[in-house]
């Protein structure tokens, strides 16, 4: 469960910058999760609240926005969301498409004070 690790990361950043900007409480944590990324959403949650206790953090939200597999299609010449990111063809020509554009991310993106 590497979730852990990525959520004491995740405080550790979130801390710094709030003492940057001196907020002494952080009421929300906004993330974005793609969906290569290999990081389940559920465990995230779950370690989060441990990895946050006696921190500025503690008891915020943590809000995470799953991004789905985009690739560019070569063929189509657009970028294209795949409905299944196990198969890396077009939906629309079926053409084989190998350019990830979108869904390795794994960002924090944003912070919310009370």
């Amino acid at each position: 469960m590497h979730e852990l690790s990525i959520a004491y990361n995740i405080v550790n950043i979130a801390t710094k910058a709030a003492q940057e900007a001196g907020a002494e409480q952080i009421s929300a944590v906004h993330v974005r999760i793609g969906a290569l990324s290999g990081v389940v959403a559920d465990a995230l949650r779950f370690s989060f609240a441990i990895a946050a206790e006696g921190t500025p953090l503690a008891n915020a939200e943590l809000i995470i926005e799953e991004v789905p597999v985009v690739v560019f299609c070569p063929e189509c010449r657009a970028e294209v969301t795949l409905p299944n990111p196990r198969l890396f063809r077009c939906p629309s020509c079926h053409r084989p498409c190998g350019q990830i554009v979108h869904g390795r991310e794994l960002e924090l993106v944003a912070l919310e004070t009370p």
